[in-house]
């Protein structure tokens, strides 16, 4: 059940686990009002280092990248990136 929408590039390393139901978004919109109505959007790319586990439920949102060996608790809604060797836990 994992979900990669990638109007950008995702990059995953080797050694890299993901749970079930991981989603990973590349994808953006603009926060206006206007500009969402235009069908405006935005993708940026996603990185996840090598040696990263990903928790069952994580999502992702687009531009963030994860450091080598970190591990993303599980159901952890990800916006910003994560440095290598750390835990997040949200």
């Amino acid at each position: 059940n994992c979900v990669m929408l990638d109007s950008a590039a995702i990059t995953i390393g080797d050694d890299v686990m993901l749970g079930p139901d991981v989603h990973i978004y590349t994808v953006d919109h603009p926060r206006a009002a206007i500009a969402r109505k235009a069908g405006g959007c935005i993708a940026k790319p996603v990185i996840i280092a090598d040696g990263v586990w990903i928790g069952g439920g994580v999502k992702i949102l687009p531009g963030v990248t994860i450091g080598e060996n970190a591990i993303i608790g599980a159901n952890v809604v990800v916006t910003k990136d994560v440095a290598a060797d750390s835990r997040f836990f949200g």
